[in-house]
């Protein structure tokens, strides 16, 4: 079974007036978007991460507030949503902190997976790395992914190459 991993496209980190904008991040949603929509038309599994901080969550000693849940940054993009998709909350920049992710991967039979969204070098990274650590043939959309540093995100498309994945 084939695995789209949809990552925290929200509000705070796709447009301008979000918490924690990632400057171009607002481009990609209509990749995203079409990937979604792809990830149900084909019967794959789609799996959609999203930050859902407390107020006084401990990430924030790191980042600014972001993503608080029941907060308007915390919401994806509607262009985004489709039915049928697995919200997936997170309080970590590693989406395998939320056991369900692991549970879903054995209980799907997930055997190879297309990674997309936000932030290239951070979250996207931990997603990819943590899939490839437990065998799952990864790819990244490039097409479909924003950085913060140009140079973070090159290294980091060298590592998925260099632990057996993809980037399209």
């Amino acid at each position: 079974m084939k695995l789209y991993l949809d990552v925290d496209t929200q509000l705070d980190f796709v447009y301008p007036a979000g918490a924690l904008y990632v400057p171009g991040a607002e481009r990609i949603l209509p990749r995203v978007a079409a990937r979604n929509r792809e990830a149900i038309e084909t019967g794959a599994k789609l799996v959609s991460t999203m930050d859902a901080h407390t107020e006084n969550d401990p990430e924030f000693r790191a980042w600014p507030h972001h993503c608080v849940a029941g907060a308007l940054g915390a919401r994806k993009p509607e262009i985004t949503i489709v039915p049928g998709a697995h919200f997936l909350p997170k309080q970590s920049v590693d989406c395998f902190t939320n056991p369900q992710l692991a549970a879903w991967l054995q209980e799907w039979e997930i055997q190879e997976a297309l990674v997309y969204g936000v932030v290239t070098e951070i979250c996207v990274q931990h997603a990819a790395f943590g899939l490839l650590a437990r065998g799952i043939q990864v790819t990244v959309d490039s097409q479909a992914v924003k950085e913060l540093s140009t140079e973070n995100c090159r290294l980091f498309f060298e590592e998925v190459r260099a632990r057996g994945g993809a980037i399209l």
